[in-house]
């Protein structure tokens, strides 16, 4: 198995992704398309996951969303989820165009905001076999309260008018911290943010713990009551202790869902991709793929 960097294009700017390919496939593999979440790169575990899909006999496409990391796209920390599902979009094409890659048989992955991505573009687009949803955002307002409190989202909504009005001026972007402790103006500021995004990213990471801040102005999520039409099978991997995106809501979208299946873990929004919890996650995800997707 091998990590090949590759790029495709998403609105005429360029995705930095990785490719990951089983060994020893014989003829067209299954593929899962990887997004990480909010600010979050793929350096920032997507790869151990990938990694243990291409173990298990399938294909995995990691990227990073334009305007993060090492893809393109300006001003830098700019998030737009219709943009990013539309990056999801590039990435679903790119993996199809591959000739190793059997079309018919791709999934979608998703971490924290990638797994809203995920849930939206399982309601709404066709051809998806399977997706995967770890800690997702189910509801944007209720994720903020539940990492801050009710007061939360109005300061942030500040932040976003003033980044606002510099973008209708031309002005460079007003940016504030992805994560940061409680009390800051970050997005995150949970008592387990700080650490927890230390705790993910390597020491050469591209991460930068930056967003403009229009972001939060944009309509959120809302798919609490949406999930009902995810026709394809999904997979909820839910932390109970996330103090990002409340498990409630989670485990409340996974019993919605027609064939969705609910896998719960200790720990928090980060645990993911730390520890025990990565290896039963990993395990439990490969597993789902391969009873729903097959093997190369």
């Amino acid at each position: 198995m091998g990590r090949e960097e590759v790029s495709f294009s998403s609105r005429g700017e360029q995705c930095a992704a990785w490719l990951f390919r089983p060994e020893g496939a014989s003829g067209r593999t299954p593929c899962v398309v990887m997004g990480s979440g909010l600010s979050c790169v793929r350096d920032q575990g997507l790869d151990r996951f990938g990694e243990r899909f291409a173990a298990a006999g399938i294909a995995a496409l990691a990227f990073d969303y334009r305007c993060f990391g090492d893809s393109g796209g300006e001003p830098r920390g700019l998030m737009d989820a219709a943009r990013q599902r539309d990056d999801f979009r590039a990435a679903l094409s790119f993996a199809r165009s591959l000739d190793f890659v059997d079309p018919n048989r791709l999934a979608l992955w998703g971490y924290s905001l990638g797994g809203g991505h995920v849930q939206s573009l399982a309601i709404t687009d066709p051809g998806i076999a399977a997706a995967v949803c770890v800690v997702p955002v189910i509801s944007g307002v209720r994720s903020l309260a539940h990492i801050a409190g009710p007061v939360h989202p109005l300061r942030l909504a500040g932040a976003g008018l003033r980044d606002a009005g510099r973008a209708l001026r031309g002005a460079p972007p007003h940016r504030i911290p992805a994560g940061g402790p409680p009390g800051s103006v970050a997005v995150i500021n949970s008592p387990e943010a700080a650490a927890g995004f230390a705790a993910i990213t390597p020491p050469e990471s591209s991460w930068r713990n930056e967003l403009c801040a229009r972001a939060v102005l944009a309509p959120p999520y809302r798919l609490a009551h949406k999930t009902g039409g995810i026709a394809c099978p999904v997979l909820y991997a839910i932390t109970d202790g996330d103090d990002v995106n409340p498990p409630a809501l989670g485990i409340a979208a996974s019993r919605r869902a027609p064939r969705g299946e609910l896998r719960r873990y200790p720990g928090g929004h980060f645990d993911p991709f730390l520890g025990e919890t990565f290896e039963r996650m990993a395990a439990d995800q490969a597993d789902f793929l391969s009873r729903h997707l097959g093997q190369g």
